[in-house]
């Protein structure tokens, strides 16, 4: 049984399902926009001034042979950015936004699929990539595996509309609602048409209660964690605040106004710093609130994962989430985690033994953790330290087995069934 993969940028979870279904002996292609090796142009590339942002996107080279880079729409956005030139990445009809690059390695992937229907059994596509190359596919007779990494869009809508109107002067930083109706039936027909739904997290498959159809079966694999930092240094926290850290977008999808308001009301024991972009200036509430706390609009992975061991804290209140990737960076770093129940919280964390589990959509909560921590602040090693011994429980590699096992055992089923079928 092999498989097609594709996704355009390549994160860190679609890495790992790539390495799974590759020492499973699964993976047969992987498509994909930009992949940089040890050697070869990707490479070079990389390493040119400027072009630092390609490292984003370095893989192991056991995978090299099986992959194939359609670059033209990742350069296009990337130097659009570079260059300002806002037209070309404007959401869904700009020519190198994010929309039409899916769109344009789901059709190479599509064209692959046709190429090489011998070699194939199933296709492995993710959210809005996925369209044409399941239309492909089931034409062939070919198994269409979906990987839904974000909550369902109906679910969106309906959690954060309460939030536009619950806090109005935030409601321009949540985004989400200027998906065109095409967009979005799109979205819907590539569930319809999957044989296989996986997600990261419990609340990414609750949110799919709300699709008016029957779908296929759903399986929540949460993601792995980072490589454990054993040289994490705790220290005491006496005549010194408590330094609360914040990493994500700047929008109020992530609760980001709940993280202001909690840190302010306790600005006498919390000194808080926020990692991350947004429209700063668009967003009169979000420019005032920025001003009075620690602001880095960027850092490299590494510089992040360095902050989160400096710090005491991660908050990331999150309203609606797929995952949420820096619970478990924090984590990794032995840096307990405030989190609520629409992410991957309730699937990775013990509350209060290895970090905590808020209720959304408002400040008291947060306050009242934090209030706990700085009545007793020798927590945070404590809880800091049971983190730690989680994420090392589920590395990467874990995800990788647990996923390829899954997709081994459901083909197999599949095709068992099939043969069954055909004798009878």
């Amino acid at each position: 049984m092999k498989i097609l993969v594709s996704h355009p940028h390549g994160n860190a979870n679609t890495r790992s399902a790539v390495y799974g279904f590759y020492e499973k002996g699964l993976l047969y292609r992987y498509i994909t926009s930009v992949a940089v090796f040890s050697s070869g142009l990707w490479h070079f590339v990389a390493s040119l001034p400027g072009m630092k942002m390609f490292w984003r996107k370095t893989y192991d080279d056991k995978i090299k042979a099986s992959t194939r880079c359609f670059p033209y729409k990742e350069l296009g956005r990337q130097l659009s950015a570079k260059l300002s030139l806002k037209y070309f990445t404007k959401h869904e009809i700009g020519a190198f936004c994010t929309d039409k690059e899916c769109e344009y390695i789901d059709k190479k992937t599509a064209i692959a699929v046709l190429k090489n229907p011998l070699n194939i059994d199933a296709v492995y596509c993710y959210e809005d990539v996925a369209l044409h190359t399941f239309r492909k596919a089931k034409k062939l007779g070919k198994t269409c595996i979906y990987d839904l990494p974000i909550g369902h869009w109906r679910a969106m809508r309906v959690l954060l509309d309460e939030e536009r109107k619950r806090n109005p002067e935030w409601a321009m930083t949540i985004g989400g609602f200027n998906d065109s109706d095409a967009k979005l039936e799109r979205k819907d027909e590539e569930l319809c048409l999957a044989d296989k739904i996986y997600v990261a997290s419990t609340f990414t498959k609750k949110s799919l209660d709300l699709f008016p159809e029957r779908l296929a079966d759903i399986e929540v694999i949460p993601y792995g964690f980072p490589p454990v930092n054993r040289n994490r240094v705790y220290t005491s926290s006496h005549n010194r605040k408590i330094k609360a850290l914040y990493v994500g977008g700047l929008s109020q999808r992530k609760g980001i106004s709940y993280v202001f308001e909690a840190c302010e009301a306790l600005s006498k024991h919390v000194e808080l710093t926020v990692v991350g972009k947004g429209d700063v200036e668009g967003c009169a509430a979000l420019k005032q609130e920025i001003s009075k706390v620690n602001y880095i609009s960027s850092l490299s992975h590494d510089k992040v994962l360095e902050l989160m061991a400096e710090s005491d804290v991660l908050l990331f209140p999150s309203l609606f989430e797929g995952f949420g990737l820096v619970i478990t960076e924090a984590m990794s770093q032995g840096t307990p985690v405030i989190t609520t129940d629409r992410t991957c919280g309730p699937d990775i964390i013990t509350d209060g033994m290895d970090g905590w589990i808020v209720e959304t959509g408002s400040a008291q909560p947060i306050i009242k953790v934090l209030n706990n921590i700085i009545s007793e602040p020798a927590q945070l090693m404590s809880i800091g330290r049971a983190a730690m011994d989680t994420a090392s429980k589920r590395p990467w590699s874990k995800y990788e087995a647990e996923l390829a096992e899954s997709v081994y055992n459901f083909l197999n089923g599949k095709l068992s069934k099939t043969k069954y079928i055909g004798r009878r």
